[in-house]
């Protein structure tokens, strides 16, 4: 049932948002050189790398940068970028990483390879089941750039203390998971999302 919700709802999502997708591609185009979709390769089910799919909310190059964005100023996000970032605009591609079956509409956030690596036996349970676009981490996490952007040592925050968090509600979500509980973070995101 999970998984022909996600098959219904992204293809009605991509269809419905098509217009919405259009203006937002033509602002990032208009707004920096580079393309309109950011893909990055990430960790899903299994363990199996894939290609995932966002609206481009940075200057070209500024992974080489460093993988963590930090404060709501980060230099290489794009002036659209700060806008599709806030409202989470820059997550709606993902639905085309659904629609194929790389992720679910609810899930455990996909991560890169380098945090993966990271994982313990027990957090690597995370990758049991599909990665998701939202997740009672993503919403509890929800201003985990203004955390970061405050911590000496960004990247070793994220290591130390964000991501171990994460991936105990994560797993939480994994052993006790169930399509009402999906439905209702799916409305919980909504709000969250809409009452900014």
């Amino acid at each position: 049932m999970k998984r022909m919700f996600d098959v219904v709802m992204s293809g009605l999502g991509l269809l419905v948002l098509s217009p919405l997708f259009a203006v937002v591609a033509v602002w990032i185009k208009l707004d920096s050189p580079g393309p309109v979709f950011y893909r990055q390769i990430r960790v899903g089910r299994n363990n199996r790398d894939f290609r995932l799919f966002k609206f481009r909310s940075m200057r070209v190059g500024s992974d080489s940068k460093g993988l963590i964005t930090v404060g709501g100023h980060d230099p290489r996000v794009t002036c659209s970028g700060y806008f599709i970032r806030k409202y989470k605009l820059d997550e709606l591609p993902q639905l085309i990483n659904v629609l194929i079956g790389d992720m679910s509409l609810v899930g455990p956030r996909p991560e890169v390879r380098k945090y993966v690596d990271m994982y313990t036996p027990e957090q690597l349970h995370v990758l049991d089941v599909r990665p998701g676009i939202t997740s009672l981490a993503s919403i509890r996490y929800r201003n985990e750039n203004e955390l970061l952007d405050r911590a000496e040592d960004p990247d070793r925050c994220y290591v130390e203390e964000v991501m171990p968090d994460k991936l105990r509600i994560d797993l939480e979500y994994v052993a006790d998971r169930s399509f009402a509980y999906d439905l209702k973070l799916i409305f919980r995101t909504f709000w969250e999302v809409v009452s900014k």
